[in-house]
């Protein structure tokens, strides 16, 4: 019987547990072992979606930087006939989050591959941005140093306006506000900037406007999980 591996999404928000559809859960439970980028989160999560889960009957693996090492611990399980479950510390493992290099394994070696649902704020802030939803790209982060940053989102802006598609980044929590100052340096005043930040949280907030409407206005996102949108259309 082959092995089912279940890409398990994870909350963005650790108070909004009810964005976890009810069959995540179950999937867990019909799992053996768990490979996670972080154990601590994910034994955390697993509780407190469900309190009477038994977290020690799981076989626990880090995702960690051991690449090689993990892959083989993975394909042993999978020859094992195991049910595994994959998940990052939020939202989808493999989209911006490890868990790529196993799925390619487990793809390989003809096993089930299962991505469940759950959030995923690349998408949750592409659908709010009111932005091209047609044709996109998610770039990842952009070059800390600053001239090197200035140039890539001048690219990042000829990019959008070319190809007349969104252009989507993240950035270190504690550096949001030096990206925002870069981009409202940089670009054109008529290009179109969505900041999208504690996405499904409490506090969630979800703005797109022009740059020279954003420099009119007083920003501090320091340390909040950001992602930022850009668009600049033909």
């Amino acid at each position: 019987m082959s092995s089912i591996i279940y890409l398990i999404p994870t909350v963005l928000d650790e108070t909004a547990t009810q964005t976890i559809p009810a069959y995540v859960m179950q999937a867990v439970k019909n799992s053996t072992v768990v490979f996670a980028e972080n154990e601590r989160t994910a034994r955390r999560f697993f509780k407190k979606m469900d309190r009477d889960i038994v977290i020690d009957d799981f076989e626990w693996f880090s995702i960690h930087k051991a690449e090689a090492e993990v892959v083989n611990f993975f394909r042993e399980k999978i020859k094992q006939h195991k049910n595994i479950c994959i998940i990052s510390e939020a939202g989808c493992p493999g989209i911006a989050d490890p868990g790529q290099v196993l799925i390619a394994a487990a793809q390989q070696m003809c096993a089930i591959v299962k991505p469940l649902v759950g959030p995923s704020s690349i998408l949750l802030a592409l659908m709010a941005s009111g932005m091209n939803g047609q044709q996109f790209e998610f770039l990842g982060y952009l070059p800390i140093d600053s001239h090197e940053r200035n140039k890539a989102i001048l690219a990042i802006e000829i990019n959008s306006q070319k190809k007349n598609s969104t252009q989507i980044f993240i950035e270190t929590p504690y550096r949001n506000n030096q990206l925002i100052e870069n981009l409202l340096k940089v670009c054109k005043p008529d290009t179109q900037l969505c900041i999208a930040a504690e996405l499904t949280g409490d506090n969630e907030f979800i703005k797109t406007k022009t740059i020279a409407a954003w420099k009119k206005e007083k920003t501090d996102f320091h340390k909040k999980p950001v992602i930022f949108l850009l668009y600049s259309g033909s």
